[in-house]
């Protein structure tokens, strides 16, 4: 038997914390996977974001290709099916998706780095629903990553001022109903995220499998009420692999059900655009020396890594 992916209540952080934080950090040693329940985003919040990214795939395709950004990585707005391409895979994704991105100043520092959101007039709730999943997703981040800083040793608070303008994504993305058999494309090939940590919300039927240390294939399907978090490739070189980055996939279907459309809603956690990557000194050893002796910022490490999956 396989061993699962734990789900962890995040409520414990409050009420037992020093075993939860053993507990969160074991799970993402192991895995760079958890499950997070007890979260506090509301059930309704989540079907009603879901109901109008819905409404907005429904639309016609020239209808949704007028918030589509050419040259812009895809950083706001929408990217249709069959652009992106998981890293070193012949067949790109069978997915479209739209970015939301934080809401900062337009005179910012950061303004070049993040764009201003695009909205679909065709949905006016969309932003106020869309935005608010989006600061309900940072602030649980946040506090995934307090549980994660004091199992690394760091203070609680060491992420609190690298993240608080961080480049970070809400993604809903669309997977069409497979019409066809034995087509060679994935949902979403064998990948990495590139960001800190990523939150998945809400995914509405199964798909999702994560690589195991033994390189076995294993799903993890989250009740309702769970949200997946998982390491992304900043924190693993952050932390010297301690914790992994972990391949996942998301595979078709058999069947019948493979006629049926997936939606998903990552948001992917971000530092700020000029936070330096380097590596933290706790997590060297003898047994795990250096594997990054330069470091790189937030910034130039995202677009170094939009260019292996064309976005860029």
């Amino acid at each position: 038997m396989t061993s699962q992916i734990p789900t962890l209540d995040i409520r414990r952080f409050d009420t037992d914390r020093d075993a939860f934080v053993a507990e969160l950090g074991a799970a993402y040693r192991e895995w760079g996977f958890a499950g997070i329940r007890g979260h506090g985003i509301p059930a309704e919040q989540i079907d009603q974001s879901y109901d109008l990214f819905k409404r907005f795939f429904a639309l016609p395709e020239e209808t949704k290709r007028k918030y589509h950004v050419p040259g812009s990585g895809g950083a706001r707005g929408y990217t249709p099916f069959g652009v992106e391409t998981a890293k070193d895979s012949k067949h790109f994704d069978l997915k479209e998706f739209w970015h939301v991105g934080r809401e900062i100043p337009r005179d910012s520092k950061y303004a070049e780095a993040m764009p201003a959101n695009l909205w679909p007039d065709e949905i006016p709730e969309f932003r106020e629903q869309a935005y608010g999943l989006y600061q309900a997703l940072d602030n649980l981040g946040s506090r995934v990553l307090s549980a994660l800083a004091l199992h690394i040793g760091l203070p609680e608070n060491y992420f609190a001022d690298k993240t608080d303008s961080g480049n970070s994504i809400l993604r809903p993305i669309h997977y069409p109903p497979i019409t066809a058999d034995n087509i060679p494309n994935e949902r979403a090939g064998a990948h990495e995220d590139i960001n800190l940590i990523t939150l998945l919300v809400g995914a509405s039927s199964e798909g999702l499998e994560v690589k195991s240390r033994k390189g076995e294939w294993v799903p993890f399907t989250a009740d309702a009420d769970t949200i997946v978090v998982n390491i992304g490739d900043m924190l693993q070189r952050l932390t010297n692999h301690v914790y992994p980055s972990t391949t996942h996939r998301v595979v078709n279907p058999p069947g019948e059900k493979a006629r049926q459309p997936r939606y998903s809603t990552p948001f992917f956690l971000h530092p700020n655009p000029d936070f330096l990557i380097d590596v933290l000194p706790s997590t060297i050893s003898a047994d795990n020396p250096s594997r990054y002796p330069e470091p790189i910022t937030a910034q130039g490490y995202l677009e170094e890594r939009l260019r292996e999956i064309k976005l860029k």
